[in-house]
């Protein structure tokens, strides 16, 4: 769960006037003392696609790489009258930047028309000074053209009209995708984490309360646990020291807070993801490889998506009974907020389904392919709430062990728990609701179960104490029976 520039290349244009057709080959022209250079392109990320493969992983946090260092292009100096070898190579492609700045002289702004020589005689001079002709016409109007305009106030017998006014301030409503990005990107922030071996990478959360407390995804900080660091800077470029306050690795949420946090924070709204409907529009915001407080939309594209997802290192998966959305998500998104389309924080960015193999921060990783799963906000307030207030995650939970093997026939409760144990708690939910060893969940309410870590993600978009409905099988026949969901303080 890697971003190139892309575009076609810019066709060459004249830097002096063509040949008139009746013109003699002249004499070559001198070679100015400063010309363009083209840049050379930045280094391409070590976070580009790799090698193909079909899981869902966390969008991550980027690794840090260095931006292309960059500078201004050199201006070029009038010349003489061009030779025989017109047309001349094409002007210097102006130089690409990461917040540097390139200058660069225009087409037909800075040479000055020389008078025709006499014709010589012959055919074979003049099909060339046509051919010449043909080849440099488009250029050479662009060249004129912005001479024309440049020089429109000093020719008094010029048709040339100019406008009066630029046009007036642009004014962007509440509703538009700007207005939401201006007002929400100053509460979303770019989190460092590092470890105390130098490990680490980037993510992104954004402002939970006026205290300091700022939301992410948990494997975002995961590196700045005992003892790291972590930093979070706001998109105005001041940047504060932070502690991680709590955070569950099962749900993938953590909260932070602020060392010595501003008293002008402004908290994101928080949404209702129960209400959110296929087809919504939605807007991220976070930091892609690196690439802090970028905006991208898309649209929810489903709800209740199950999703186990891994950074690939090994450790223990995150399950979520995800908001799938088309909108641009990357490593570097990870802790976002997913918006709607009055600015109103519905979801998490956690993870992508993902065509490269890996973990995060390998060669491996490779960029959207716009299937992106966010943590629904209404089981994400819930669990900040609970870290806030205690420091630890509460799951809810059943009282069974089941099968997190790949099926689409029902979550298996299995046969014995970890270590031998007994796969059904004695005296939990399951236990008292008469669910035995081999039964196969297929339904928890309303929504359908078919595989273990689906049951898991469904379970735990509820808190302790609710009430569900079970749909099981046993024997060929179906069953179903009501529980009452227990509790499981921590991650194990």
């Amino acid at each position: 769960m890697s971003t190139e520039n892309e575009g076609t290349a810019v066709p060459p244009a004249p830097s002096a006037p063509p040949v008139p057709v009746d013109a003699p080959a002249p004499s070559a022209p001198a070679t100015p003392e400063g010309s363009e250079r083209t840049a050379p392109l930045p280094p391409v990320p070590p976070s580009a696609p790799g090698a193909p493969g079909q899981q869902p992983v966390h969008a991550g946090h980027a690794p840090a790489y260095a931006s292309a260092e960059s500078g201004g292009a050199q201006q070029g100096s009038g010349g003489s009258a061009p030779d025989s070898s017109w047309p001349p190579p094409p002007p210097a492609t102006p130089s690409y930047s990461d917040g540097g700045s390139g200058s660069y002289s225009g087409w037909g702004s800075t040479y000055e028309p020389q008078p025709s020589p006499k014709r010589k005689s012959g055919r074979g001079g003049l099909v060339a000074a046509i051919l010449v002709a043909a080849l440099v016409a488009g250029g050479l109007g662009g060249g004129l053209g912005y001479t024309l305009a440049r020089n429109n106030d000093d020719n008094s017998g010029s048709t040339t009209v100019s406008a009066s006014t630029s046009g007036g301030a642009v004014k962007r409503d509440a509703g538009t995708v700007a207005g939401v990005a201006a007002r929400a990107l100053p509460s979303t922030v770019t989190i460092e984490a590092e470890s105390n071996s130098g490990e680490g990478g980037t993510g992104t959360g954004f402002v939970f309360d006026t205290q300091g407390h700022i939301v992410t995804n948990n494997h975002v900080v995961a590196d700045a646990l005992d003892g790291g660091k972590l930093t979070a800077t706001f998109p105005n470029g001041k940047k504060y020291n932070a502690e991680v306050v709590g955070h569950a690795q099962g749900y993938d949420v953590a909260v932070i807070k602020l060392k010595n946090p501003p008293s002008d924070l402004k908290p994101l709204t928080l949404g209702d993801s129960d209400r959110v409907a296929v087809g919504d529009s939605t807007i991220a915001i976070g930091a892609p490889f690196g690439l802090s407080n970028t905006v991208t939309t898309g649209i929810i594209s489903a709800k209740n998506r199950p999703v186990a997802s891994s950074d690939g290192t090994g450790s223990n998966a995150s399950y979520m009974s995800a908001l799938q959305t088309d909108a641009s998500i990357n490593p570097g998104n990870s802790g976002g907020p997913l918006l709607d389309a009055q600015g109103n924080v519905i979801g998490i960015n956690s993870a992508i389904q993902s065509t490269g193999s890996g973990g995060l921060g390998g060669s491996s990783q490779s960029g959207s392919i716009g299937l992106g799963f966010a943590i629904p906000i209404n089981q994400a307030k819930y669990v900040a709430q609970q870290l806030i207030k205690t420091g630890k995650p509460v799951y809810a939970k059943i009282g069974a062990s089941v099968s997190l093997e790949d099926s689409t026939n029902g979550a298996k409760i299995t046969e014995s728990g970890n270590g031998g144990s007994s796969s059904v708690e004695s005296g939990g939910p399951a236990a008292k609701a008469g669910l035995k060893p081999g039964d196969v969940i297929t339904k928890l309410d309303d929504r359908v179960i078919d595989s273990g870590p689906t049951l898991i993600g469904e379970i735990w978009t509820h808190k302790p104490g609710d009430t569900v409905t079970i749909t099981y099988e046993r024997g060929g026949k179906s069953h179903t029976v009501q529980l009452t969901l227990g509790a499981r303080t921590g991650d194990s």
